[in-house]
């Protein structure tokens, strides 16, 4: 079938059509110039007195269209959100940028208490609709995070990692345009995600996608810190695509977060579905 891996290996298939790939040897993901690029990106120090990740195999039987994709997301980043987000940090103060992000995370709290719920996690659900009442009127609107000090949780769920929950544990790595490193799951997701967004709720285009706009540069501020050292990456598509791969299947075995290392449990600097301009909102 199209959707077979071509390596001789045998494989097993899921329930989802995904083929599962074979586990790769530790010491060989190990001596990865990939590998070596991760633990320089996410802190071989963060990770001591904690256990070790385990090695993931990544499935990428499209890398070649990855690859090409990973360039123009590249060349977009390079000559426009990268300045964008540069200009913004020189301009726009710190507390100012702090209240942004803070806005654009409680709006995706809903989404996150819904997708918590459908893992048969009440608890998550209730600290994440509690977030988002708590933030939006003592936090005036989520431009304040008084949630955390409540000791709320903040973790961010979506329908790609209920789908991983549900059982759909291994799938394709995908990159799309402009929204970057996905899986065929979290495509599918991103498809459940999307009535559930906020944004795509406001319908008057002259105030969604200046928001809209806003996120993207915010998300594209996050990521500033990593810049430096993917820019020494041998390969910076292996880099990219294992680390996030990596830090995505922790994300959906969520019920293991206290066993696996603090560098893994951040959340990804995914774009949000919401975040991309569509006319209409839809």
């Amino acid at each position: 079938p199209a959707d077979a891996p071509a390596a001789a290996e045998p494989q097993q298939a899921t329930g989802t059509g995904e083929a599962t790939p074979p586990v790769t040897d530790a010491s060989t993901a190990a001596s990865t110039p990939a590998e070596s690029d991760f633990n320089e990106l996410y802190g071989a120090e963060a990770a001591k007195g904690q256990p070790a990740a385990a090695p993931l195999a990544v499935y990428d039987p499209w890398e070649p269209y990855n690859r090409r994709m990973h360039r123009f997301n590249n060349a977009v980043d390079r000559h426009v959100a990268k300045p964008l987000a540069k200009a913004y940090v020189k301009v726009v103060p710190r507390p100012v940028r702090s209240g942004v992000s803070n806005f654009f995370s409680n709006l995706g709290q809903p989404a996150s208490a819904v997708n918590a719920l459908l893992q048969g996690r009440p608890k998550q659900a209730a600290h994440s609709l509690g977030r988002f009442v708590m933030n939006s009127t003592l936090g005036i609107g989520g431009i304040f995070d008084p949630a955390t000090d409540a000791k709320l949780q903040n973790r961010n769920e979506d329908f790609g990692q209920t789908l991983g929950v549900w059982g759909w544990k291994r799938s394709r790595y995908v990159e799309l345009p402009l929204f970057g490193p996905r899986t065929l799951r979290d495509v599918v997701g991103m498809a459940g995600d999307s009535p559930l967004s906020l944004m795509r709720g406001i319908e008057a285009d002259r105030i969604r996608v200046p928001l809209q706009g806003l996120q993207l540069v915010d998300v594209r501020m996050q990521l500033m810190s990593t810049d430096a050292l993917r820019e020494g990456a041998e390969d910076d598509y292996s880099l990219v695509r294992d680390a996030w791969m990596q830090r995505r299947a922790y994300q959906i075995d969520g019920d293991r977060a206290d066993e696996v290392p603090a560098y893994l449990k951040d959340d990804p600097n995914m774009v949000p579905v919401g975040a991309m301009p569509i006319p209409g909102g839809r």
